[in-house]
């Protein structure tokens, strides 16, 4: 039936309405239908899902390719997106600027900053980004794009950097503070760093400038330590943490120690794959989580003193440090962290976390093993059930993944102002965005 026919059985329905009436809403009609169907088949799935394995109802797209070494992402209101590379990419720029392109197809690639790092988040018209030892902030105009007369200001400067977990991921909260990482430039406070049976430190003083997240003013320059406070201690290192608006609170993933093995007594090559836990942890201010006296054992589900410091594999630590949130197999390295907020995706998806695994490097003679992004449910604030691998097939195969030599590593996670979630590749640069196509079981 065509339009004309159509309005000429609404008229001897609603004979009151007038035809120029009928014309307009027809027309309003047929344009929200069109903006519908359009909105619909803006983005579309590869047709392999971009190599990944995904949830069911769920396809995936590459946004972007060969970028550079991807870590952390940001994604504007409008839909472009902010990068930060590792190190410099071929054209020199460490952070890499996407803008979407009109109605959705594509992005217009530029780059600027020349320092590497891994920590980048859009709090209001600012962009914030990190390098090892410093952060910067950049002014954005309304549409959230750089401002290029305007200079960046440096917010934190002289963050300790010795070239291990020497990488500054930060976050903001709602009343202007940044909480940024810095990781612990040890594996265990060991008076020989990675030496057998070398006995732990006491008073670690790695805790005294690194080991955990320090608080410092989103609008302050050239803040040091002093100008900050230590938030929460006991981290060997952090590089997923997320704001969870819901809780208002602070949540973070931390790598967990290597090498239990220098204990050959305590520890066979199987316990040294499997221990500890990749935790995740809830901070209030002044928490400590425990490094470097205790691990969490997930299989005994307890937290374990360290050998470094008269453990022996059972003895139970104190309720002086803090119990994590959740816990999650060894060594999967933990690099991304969001709560979704969305509305794309199933409302099971709601208010929940999504960790990206880096992958692992230290689990022989058993198989390495991660590489993907897991789905953890969250109840009242609060991991509830168990979580669920989300997205899988970033290492290329299952061989691949048993070797440790992946095609793509997840590393960072963003949230898109239309739900879909972008997970950053720092392997090969790529950069994923997976959507709901449904439907709804």
């Amino acid at each position: 039936m065509d339009d004309f026919k159509r309005l000429n059985m609404k008229n001897k329905v609603l004979p009151s309405l007038s035809a120029g009436v009928f014309f307009s809403l027809l027309l309003l009609s047929a344009c929200a239908s069109e903006e519908k169907e359009k909105s619909a088949v803006d983005v579309k799935a590869d047709s392999d899902n971009a190599g990944l394995i995904l949830s069911e109802g769920f396809g995936a797209l590459k946004a972007a390719d060969s970028i550079g070494p991807a870590r952390h992402l940001a994604v504007t209101p409008e839909g472009h997106i902010y990068i930060k590379l590792a190190y410099p990419n071929k054209e020199g720029n460490t952070i890499v600027f996407l803008k979407a392109g009109e109605n959705g197809e594509g992005y217009v690639k530029s780059g600027f900053a020349k320092y590497g790092g891994t920590g980048i988040y859009i709090k209001g018209n600012y962009l914030y980004a990190s390098s090892n030892q410093e952060i910067f902030r950049y002014k954005l105009n309304e549409n959230h794009e750089l401002l290029p007369t305007t200079p960046p200001e440096l917010v934190v400067t002289g963050l300790i950097d010795r070239g291990q977990h020497e990488s500054k991921s930060l976050v903001l909260d709602n009343e202007g503070n940044i909480y940024v990482n810095v990781g612990a430039f040890s594996n265990s406070c060991q008076q020989e760093d990675r030496k057998d049976g070398s006995p732990g430190i006491l008073n670690c003083p790695v805790l005294d400038s690194a080991a955990g997240i320090w608080q410092f003013k989103a609008d302050k320059t050239n803040q040091h330590y002093g100008d900050g406070q230590l938030y929460a201690t006991g981290l060997r290192n952090v590089v997923g943490l997320d704001w969870n608006t819901e809780k208002n609170s602070l949540f973070v993933m931390q790598h967990g120690r290597d090498q239990l093995s220098m204990f050959p007594d305590l520890y066979d090559a199987k316990k040294n794959a499997e221990l500890p836990a990749e935790c995740m942890f809830e901070l209030k201010k002044g928490d400590h989580a425990g490094w470097p006296y205790c691990y969490y054992d997930p299989i005994l589900k307890k937290k374990i003193i360290s050998p470094e410091y008269g453990g022996d594999g059972m003895r139970e630590a104190g309720k002086e440090y803090l119990d994590p949130a959740a816990a999650y197999p060894a060594h999967l390295a933990p690099n991304g962290l969001l709560f979704y907020t969305g509305t794309m995706f199933p409302e099971k998806y709601g208010n929940g976390a999504f960790i990206a695994f880096h992958g692992s490097w230290n689990r022989a003679p058993e198989p390495q093993a991660g590489y993907f992004v897991v789905f953890q449910p969250f109840k009242d604030g609060k991991p509830f059930g168990d979580w669920e691998i989300f997205a899988d097939g970033f290492s290329g195969s299952k061989e691949n993944t048993a070797s440790g030599k992946a095609d793509h590593r997840p590393c960072g996670l963003a949230q898109g102002p239309d739900g879909s979630l972008y997970v950053s590749d720092d392997r090969k640069g790529r950069i994923y965005r997976i959507i709901f196509t449904g439907p709804v079981k």
